[in-house]
């Protein structure tokens, strides 16, 4: 079987836009992902840790462990063998309580790509592949996050193309969530229902060739 790890914050935790609820595995992204690679569910497995708040590598000042480069190793440590690990961060870091910019984001997704190969899993078990998400850029927020979010449509420019560079100086796999959907029309951050479909049938050809082997990093 192949496994897949997806460290993630809300947008793949799958909470739907304008509530604190959950849409179902089959409904968010990771999930439309493993059937779209594998319908029978015999030889693809996507596992899921993704954590609401999760920053990649900045503390929240209200609530503990979203630092996301505090759990990343140990999580590649219990979840090994994995043969691609997919960082779909970055969101959380534009926070009001935070004043990064898409560089600063950037730079936590590299550390995070190193935190991943330097994971101490048990010897003989494969490096996994690495792939980075870029979310889709904010806009303006709405409903009840929109105190939380305040101004993160403007801190956030640029960052699919921090991103982008950082992936390619680290030599690891990119996609850009842009290119197949735009953020919620409910808030203006998460994804509604449809757009975890079109998240998840558009990273499916890249993830089938990255297994494949068929594509270099």
């Amino acid at each position: 079987m192949r496994r897949i790890l997806v460290y993630g914050d809300s947008l793949s935790w799958g909470i739907i836009p304008g509530t604190r609820e959950r849409f179902a595995f089959s409904r968010r992204w990771p999930g439309v992902l493993e059937t779209a690679l594998d319908p029978s569910g015999r030889t693809i497995r996507v596992i899921e840790n993704c954590l609401n708040g999760r920053k990649t590598v900045w503390e929240d000042p209200f609530k503990g462990g979203r630092n996301g480069a505090q759990s990343l190793s140990a999580t590649i440590e219990a979840q090994s063998p994995l043969d691609l690990v997919i960082i779909a961060l970055g969101t959380n870091d534009f926070q009001d309580t935070h004043d990064n910019h898409a560089w600063a984001s950037a730079q936590g997704i590299a550390k995070l790509i190193d935190i991943v190969r330097q994971a101490p899993i048990e010897p003989g078990m494969p490096e996994p592949a690495i792939l980075v998400l870029a979310p889709p850029a904010i806009v303006k927020p709405q409903g009840p996050i929109a105190a939380k979010f305040r101004g993160a449509e403007t801190r956030c420019a640029g960052h699919v193309e921090a991103f982008r560079v950082v992936a390619v100086e680290k030599s690891v796999f990119f996609f850009d969530m842009n290119t197949v959907t735009t953020a919620s029309r409910v808030d203006g951050i998460h994804l509604d229902e449809d757009q975890h479909a079109m998240v998840g049938n558009g990273l499916a050809p890249l993830v089938r060739d990255i297994l494949d082997g068929e594509v270099r990093e």
